[in-house]
């Protein structure tokens, strides 16, 4: 009898396991249809009335239920606990808003194309970046979760510039794919992080490309450098690329306007080479800048302070 008992015990965690992994697949398809379908039904909108619809959704309805509120009041509190309740209110509407007008912004392809690059590049480093570009040297183009991180891409492809950009590959794989396809519509190419982008990347560098590359989320083995005043474990990844590939640093982003469709492309001048973590709080602090300027366009979602 008891041997007939034994082989059934590690059975039964195995089906288990293999039950949480169906559960696991079954969840990110069904999330992946209900995604679809939304995206499908706001793209037969015009773009005008598309794109404010999306951030209204996010803001009233997704925000609420995943919790998103609650975390924008928690880090606000903890960098900015002098603000008058109806601004905190204000910004926690707002930021999910923004974050619904871009994400669908980036599926509307060359209709968001449009918009990005209706106006001309501004700042001190407009003319760095084009210095570069005529001498095929490297540039590292550096932004954050803040306007719509993709309308500077566009605006830059449109100027005829080789931008790459380095993307995190989603959990959910159903809405991976459809994620990647959208964003290489608005330019190519697109590196997933890891060692399977890490090889083309580094090739698009040294054939005196650009790559873009987003630096304002919380990373265990960064650098422990401040933002808003406390500390910020920071990758250094770019200033680690731009040293090793003499690449120049630019930071760049793209400012919403008050249109809530249109945006301000901003260069400014590059990150002078230093060592790696005097050029990421150097990042750090020009992303807190323009943050401080528009402070309902940055991602105040993210667990930024870990």
């Amino acid at each position: 009898m008891s041997g007939t008992a034994k082989p059934s015990i590690p059975a039964r965690p195995q089906q288990g396991l293999m039950t949480d992994k169906a559960r696991l697949t079954l969840r990110h398809w069904l999330q992946d249809r209900a995604l679809r379908a939304l995206f499908w039904a706001m793209l037969r909108l015009p773009y005008r009335w598309r794109v404010p619809l999306a951030g209204w959704v996010v803001s009233r309805v997704v925000a609420p239920l995943a919790g998103y509120r609650a975390r924008i009041r928690e880090n606000l509190a903890m960098i900015m606990p002098h603000l008058p309740a109806a601004e905190v209110a204000r910004i926690v509407r707002a930021v999910p808003d923004n974050v619904g007008r871009t994400l669908i912004e980036i599926y509307s392809g060359a209709e968001f194309v449009a918009h990005a690059v209706s106006h001309p590049l501004t700042g001190a480093g407009v003319a760095a970046l084009e210095t570069a570009h005529q001498a095929g040297r490297p540039v590292i183009l550096v932004t954050g979760h803040f306007g719509n991180y993709d309308a500077s891409r566009a605006a830059l492809i449109a100027k005829g510039y080789r931008v790459g950009a380095l993307y995190n590959p989603m959990k959910n794989p159903y809405f991976n794919n459809h994620y990647v396809a959208a964003i290489s519509q608005i330019g190519t190419p697109v590196f997933p992080k890891g060692k399977k982008g890490l090889g083309d990347m580094v090739r698009h560098l040294r054939s005196g490309g650009m790559l873009g590359l987003l630096m304002d989320q919380a990373m265990r083995h960064g650098a422990p450098v401040t933002f808003f005043g406390q500390t910020a474990m920071t990758a250094l990844s770019a200033a680690e690329l731009a040293l090793k590939y003499d690449a120049v640093v630019i930071p760049t982003y793209a400012v919403r306007q008050r249109d809530g469709l249109s945006f301000q492309i901003i260069v400014e001048a590059p990150i002078p080479h230093g060592t790696p973590e005097a050029m990421t709080q150097a990042l750090n602090d020009s992303l807190e800048a323009i943050v401080r300027q528009n402070i309902d366009q940055w991602f105040w979602i993210h667990r930024r302070w870990k």
